[in-house]
């Protein structure tokens, strides 16, 4: 089974796009969760600032990204995008070289329509001017929205952008946004790193759960340079519990999500941090294999996500995830994640080896919780 999966990553990744980026997940933040357009220059530097000081940075999360709302217009004579004076009077370059300065990338949004989301200008038409924009800002993500369109398929207002892109001699992180209408897994690949797979995430369980449903048969089509994206993290803005939030954390991080904090850092709660700067659990989603878990076994309200990993130890990982409001015992057979005999068996999110299992796991979940454990063969480890 191994074998079979890491020929099909293979097989894949050489449909990827050629610009050399996203060879891992992308992990950082953005506004969009927290704020909405409530964005402006002293947030993005307090955050870049925060990203460094709480160990954020350390743990992986480099990129600082803006959402919608950071424009307010074209110029007349240029036709370049401007900047909200008000929210950024020391425009996107001094911002993008403040953000560099602290270590960190930086990355903008535009749509692929006339307007934005929140109605600002798009770059339908513009992706040529903008493309050229954003290198010359420096900038190292874009993500790219799917508003106020006209009217014609993502397939075909989509690869103008990419292309602009890829001309620039800066290489920028392409980050579609097309909500998964026309199934972009199926073609994105050549024109993008990333695409979104779904409409927005809400920060509450429901919302979590039906996205996470939508990732089951998806896994094929994910792997270094090309990743599914079931949207940002909503871990510490409220509308959870922190158990919830430790599952959704855990299945996007299994899924090889980018991860892409969404709440306000400079003022994290400790269960929040300790979520999002789990090092056990990071390191699955930036395995150096980047295969995304498939879901192998569904009963009900439980249900196993699992995926090869190579790094810190050769095995399969695997998330037993309780939908359920009551406590409930999960049992994974070893067949049903392709190994045998007997396996060390790792908690991931409390950092603690539980011993040895022969054919299957079982273990209690609590309510609306995971358990996250590493598989590795106990005889080549002797």
């Amino acid at each position: 089974m191994y074998k079979y999966l890491f020929i099909c990553v293979i097989l894949i990744t050489l449909n990827a796009l050629d610009n050399g980026l996203g060879r891992k997940p992308p992990m950082g933040w953005n506004p969009w969760n927290k704020y909405g357009c409530n964005i402006n220059e002293e947030i993005v530097r307090q955050t870049a600032d925060a990203l460094v000081k709480t160990g954020l940075a350390a743990a992986g999360y480099i990129y600082l990204n803006l959402d919608d709302c950071w424009q307010s217009a074209r110029d007349p004579a240029t036709k370049k995008i401007i900047a909200d004076p008000v929210k950024f009077p020391s425009g996107i370059p001094s911002l993008v070289q403040y953000v560099h300065s602290r270590g960190l990338k930086f990355g903008l949004y535009s749509d692929a329509g006339m307007q934005t989301c929140e109605g600002k200008p798009g770059s339908l038409g513009y992706e040529e001017i903008d493309a050229q924009t954003y290198a010359e800002w420096d900038i190292d993500y874009l993500k790219y929205d799917n508003c106020h369109t006209d009217g014609t398929s993502p397939k075909v207002r989509y690869p103008p952008m990419s292309a602009a892109l890829m001309k620039q001699t800066k290489k920028i992180y392409f980050s579609m946004c097309e909500w998964g209408l026309e199934k972009p897994w199926l073609w994105a690949p050549p024109i993008a790193n990333s695409w979104r797979t779904t409409g927005d995430i809400s920060d509450h369980w429901y919302s979590f759960i039906a996205i996470l449903e939508e990732q089951a048969n998806l896994a094929q089509y994910a792997g270094p340079g090309q990743w599914n994206d079931p949207d940002m993290l909503e871990v510490g803005n409220g509308g959870m519990k922190t158990h919830e939030y430790q599952a959704h954390f855990a299945l996007w991080a299994i899924l090889k999500a980018p991860l892409l904090i969404g709440c306000d850092i400079t003022n994290m709660s400790q269960d929040t941090k300790k979520i999002l700067m789990n090092p056990e659990v990071i390191a699955v989603n930036q395995d150096s294999l980047g295969i995304q878990a498939t879901r192998v076994k569904k009963v009900l309200t439980s249900e196993v996500w699992a995926a090869q990993v190579a790094d810190n130890g050769a095995g399969v990982v695997a998330v037993l995830f309780n939908q359920a409001s009551l406590q409930e015992s999960i049992t994974i057979e070893f067949d049903k994640l392709g190994i045998s005999g007997d396996q060390n068996v790792r908690d991931l999110i409390n950092q603690v080896e539980l011993g040895v299992a022969t054919v299957s796991y079982t273990t209690q979940v609590p309510a609306r919780s995971v358990v996250m454990v590493k598989f590795r063969n106990a005889r080549s480890e002797q």
